[in-house]
């Protein structure tokens, strides 16, 4: 079942992409939420997870990035699905400091920080009254891969790793959402925003499985 599903939400993230791509809001209204909903699914039927806390909190993430999703698509409803980004992110925060210390060693912090302090800087001059929210998401989402490195480094539990590369990937995919949208349109936005996502969702909800 966990395979069936995964290769479901792959071929519906490749449709969801094509469909965007084409303009067709038909194809990315019907595949886009199906793709996360597929995702959640994967999460859902764990019979044998890490923990029962850790697939609960994963599974309430997914639903936060289900509505964002949704709100996302919909013309001027860009401060609630980054509101409900953010909820996703401060689930996978609690999920991902579950059984860890929840402090990595203190060098690790520092990539993230110039980071962040990088992007804001270039973001800055656009983002206009969006400044707090955004400077919020941020902080949130690099706190999220930070804990999932932290994770990865203290417990070297099964899935782990999958929740590392899911996060990574996810600040990938906000960094060229955040580029493409503050910015100005570049060349195959798209695609990239779009396929990292699916694919850091994706990794997050295989992080549930026990190996």
């Amino acid at each position: 079942m966990p395979i069936l599903l995964t290769i479901l939400a792959v071929t519906s993230a490749a449709l969801t992409i094509i469909a965007k791509m084409r303009e067709s809001t038909r194809g990315e209204y019907l595949f886009k939420p199906l793709t996360t909903v597929l995702i959640i699914a994967l999460a859902v039927v764990a019979n044998d997870p890490i923990s029962s806390t850790y697939k609960a909190l994963i599974v309430a993430g997914l639903v936060a990035s289900l509505a964002g999703d949704v709100f996302l698509m919909l013309p001027d409803r860009f401060v609630p699905g980054l509101l409900s980004f953010l909820i996703a992110h401060i689930f996978y925060i609690i999920a991902f400091t579950h059984e860890s210390s929840g402090m990595a060693p203190i060098w690790y912090v520092v990539p993230f920080i110039l980071y962040g302090a990088v992007m804001l800087r270039w973001l800055w001059p656009d983002l206009g009254s969006l400044r707090v929210p955004v400077v919020v998401y941020m902080g949130a989402i690099l706190i999220m891969a930070y804990q999932a490195a932290n994770r990865w480094i203290e417990t070297s539990q099964d899935g782990t790793l999958f929740a590392l590369a899911g996060a990574y990937l996810f600040v990938a995919s906000d960094s060229a959402l955040a580029v493409n949208t503050f910015r100005g349109r570049f060349r195959g936005a798209d695609f990239w925003v779009l396929s990292t996502y699916f694919a850091a969702q994706i990794l997050i909800a295989w992080s549930v499985y026990a190996r």
